[in-house]
């Protein structure tokens, strides 16, 4: 089954209108409006203001009480030149402290998202869907004790944005809890508001450049 990579606008995860209530259909297009608007945002962003951010990102997830008692941990490889939160560092220094490291895995005969331990980062390869993620016959993750999420824009009570096609939001509750969810993004993608619709999954925690919120107390 084809299924539409990161980097598209919308996918299957987004519900036909038809079988919408009319205030989840304007919720939607509210959602679609405000993705394409900080993707524009954000592109436009130079690479080495994005590098700065995600260093500072990064050493607050290191700083994270979650992540430093976590013995597996899922990240996602960024798409560079889609300015997307750079975790590589991160990577590394888990890696350094003996914590195993998982990434994000498309099943291409169902579309089913799971996490995949990764022993060699290099070993990652783009499968179709537009970023890098491990060989299928990479170990499933198990006892994961953090996921960090990527976000085009996410609110203080933990409702995000993706890319539309809803990977994240069907997978996250066969993992968390007990894993604790953490979203990434730079500060500006932090919106007083993202309209909740059938399907979405909060995520507990969210770190920007700028500042970490627990959304589990926000909300």
């Amino acid at each position: 089954m084809s299924r539409p990579p990161r980097g598209t606008d919308a996918g299957p995860g987004e519900p036909h209108s038809h079988a919408l209530a009319p205030e989840d259909v304007i919720r939607f297009k509210v959602k679609a409006e405000l993705r394409k608007r900080i993707r524009g945002v954000r592109k436009t962003a130079p690479l080495e203001a994005c590098a700065e951010r995600s260093a500072k990102i990064v050493a607050s997830l290191e700083a994270h009480a979650a992540v430093e008692e976590a013995r597996a941990v899922a990240l996602f490889w960024p798409i560079v030149e889609r300015h997307e939160v750079d975790l590589r560092p991160l990577d590394a220094s888990l890696r350094a402290r003996g914590v195993r490291v998982a990434y994000p895995s498309i099943d291409p005969d169902t579309g089913d998202m799971v996490f995949r331990f990764v022993d060699d980062p290099s070993a990652l390869e783009d499968a179709g869907y537009g970023f890098a993620e491990p060989a299928k016959d990479a170990p499933e993750a198990s006892d994961l004790g953090v996921i960090v999420v990527p976000a085009l824009a996410v609110d203080p009570t933990g409702h995000r944005i993706g890319y539309g096609a809803g990977y994240y939001d069907r997978t996250l509750p066969k993992y968390a809890p007990p894993a604790v969810s953490i979203a990434v993004a730079y500060d500006y993608q932090l919106v007083a508001e993202v309209p909740a619709t059938p399907g979405d999954v909060q995520v507990a925690w969210i770190v920007t450049d700028q500042r970490t919120i627990d959304a589990r107390a926000t909300s």
